[in-house]
């Protein structure tokens, strides 16, 4: 309930009021009244709220399959079109050179305590960042590849093809954790998205009025700030990817009947189950399971018969 009100509702309901006080104040059609935006009496105020809570439950219910698009377009994922893909090839190169300054900061020689300061911070800051050859357009993407394309991989295992396996597989505090981060992540997500449309519908309504080209400048600000709680919540996300697999990786062998390796061929362990996952090569493991019973041979020795296990011994005759 509180990702549908938090991810979903909330930032619908925000672009469904914009839009509706953007009507009542006539601002499609004319010079804008703010005073008839505001409900005067009781009953009004019942209706447009009725109005913003349909419109913006039947909205959310509609987005909602969209979600993870949502999330990759602001990662910069725009190959898919000429114009966005060569746009997107012109910040990975800013985003280059960004990473290569960190990159020189972080390895420089700190002599004082200010410098010191500077350089853990460029450190903190690169180890928050892919390889320079896997570099997306965008912060946010930046964001969530550093935890995609190293999380796992530190072991053997691909992140992107083992993650859905061990979510499944990680303790109630974990799970809690990554659920409340990826949350605060869709939910910025979206509240950035709402202020993007709500700004373009602004700028629709109020070209003409200058004295009103102040929202359409606060709905770029506050899309910004969202964006930069993406960014954060992002950040979070992938180090909780981490600690998941520093917690969590042997549970997965265990829960696909895999022998547990050594310290010297765990990696080589998990880049066989990496490869099944990828459907190139089933590991040539044995199967482990500990709770099955082993068969037992026994021997009857009055009538020198075998008993599998769990079969009661056969009475002979001169018993009876």
């Amino acid at each position: 309930m509180r990702r549908v009100l938090a991810v979903q509702f909330a930032p619908c309901a925000l672009f469904v009021t914009g839009v509706l006080a953007l009507v009542r104040a006539g601002s499609f059609s004319g010079r804008s009244d703010w005073g008839a935006a505001v409900p005067e009496r009781p009953l009004t105020a019942v209706g447009a709220l009725l109005v913003v809570t349909v419109c913006a439950s039947l909205l959310g219910l509609l987005l909602q399959p969209f979600q993870v698009r949502a999330v990759r377009v602001l990662e910069g994922y725009w190959d898919r079109w000429a114009l966005t893909a060569g746009l997107g090839q012109m910040l990975v190169q800013v985003q280059r050179k960004r990473w290569v300054a960190l990159s020189e900061r972080a390895e420089k020689t700190a002599l004082g305590e200010a410098a010191q300061r500077v350089r853990a911070e460029a450190q903190r800051r690169l180890a928050a960042h892919p390889a320079v050859d896997v570099l997306l357009p965008t912060a946010l993407g930046n964001a969530l590849r550093a935890g995609e394309l190293s999380a796992g991989e530190r072991y053997g295992l691909t992140t992107l093809a083992s993650w859905p396996r061990i979510y499944l597989q990680v303790s109630d505090r974990m799970a809690e954790a990554l659920r409340s981060t990826r949350d605060a992540l869709d939910s910025a997500v979206n509240l950035c998205w709402s202020f993007l449309a709500l700004t373009g519908t602004g700028i629709a309504a109020l070209y003409d009025e200058r004295s009103g080209w102040w929202l359409c400048g606060a709905g770029l600000g506050f899309a910004a700030l969202a964006y930069k709680g993406a960014v954060t919540a992002a950040q979070s996300y992938s180090g909780l990817m981490h600690v998941t697999y520093d917690l969590h990786r042997f549970d997965l062998l265990e829960a696909l009947h895999y022998p547990l390796p050594t310290k010297e061929t765990e990696e080589e362990v998990f880049a066989g189950v990496s490869d099944s996952f990828a459907y190139r090569q089933r590991p040539d493991f044995p199967y482990a399971h500990p709770g099955a019973r082993p068969h037992v041979e026994e021997t009857d020795g009055s009538a020198g018969g075998r008993l599998e296990d769990g079969e009661p011994p056969q009475r002979s005759e001169q018993a009876e």
